[in-house]
């Protein structure tokens, strides 16, 4: 168990690094946007659809290169309803099998079907239909490189449940509900009303 708990911290360094770095993506969209919406208003001959498709690249290279380390921050989306009332064993077991049963098959799929998808844009040098459009295969090469990661990070977290629920390991990431924050101020609240 060891050398897999290895394997998990690698891939909790690798994605924890260039999810990190996808954040200057956004920056890089924020100006290239603004340069864009100034350049139309004051020189629109020198205005290009390839400014806007950049925006897009950049965007969705943010969202993608970033999804695997929020999986490994346990930031996702989950509704809490249900699950932050049952006991910490129970949320492993619920995530493991989220795991198992959704995101693994779920990223392993896409990365079976965006492989060939990126590899034919690449090869026949798909350019976009806008004129002044940039080609076409960063944008695929990147969903790729997403569902990729996303998988890598997937195994590193089906790792981490296991030596969590046979006690090898602390919990990395502990539930803490949504509404404890809220409960707590509360909590504060009524102590100070009491008062």
């Amino acid at each position: 168990m060891n050398g897999l708990l290895s394997l998990s911290r690698g891939i909790d360094r690798l994605n924890e690094f260039i999810g990190r770095t996808a954040g200057y993506a956004i920056l890089a969209a924020v100006i290239i946007s603004a340069g864009n919406a100034i350049v139309r208003k004051l020189a629109p001959q020198y205005s290009s659809n390839a400014w806007l498709e950049a925006q897009w690249y950049l965007f969705g290279a943010a969202f993608m290169l970033a999804a695997a380390v929020t999986l490994k921050q346990n930031e996702h989306i989950r509704i809490d309803l249900i699950y932050g009332n049952l006991s910490r064993r129970a949320q492993n077991w619920i995530d493991l099998l989220g795991h198992l049963l959704f995101l693994m098959p779920f990223s392993l799929l896409m990365v079976w079907y965006l492989w060939p998808y990126t590899v034919k844009s690449f090869l026949s040098g798909e350019v976009s239909t806008n004129a002044g459009g940039l080609v076409i295969w960063p944008a695929k090469a990147i969903l790729l490189a997403g569902f990729v990661m996303l998988s890598l990070q997937g195994v590193s977290e089906i790792i981490k449940k296991i030596a969590v629920m046979r006690g090898l390991i602390p919990d990395p990431t502990p539930f803490v509900s949504s509404h404890d924050p809220i409960t707590t101020e509360a909590d504060a609240l009524i102590g100070e009303i009491k008062k």
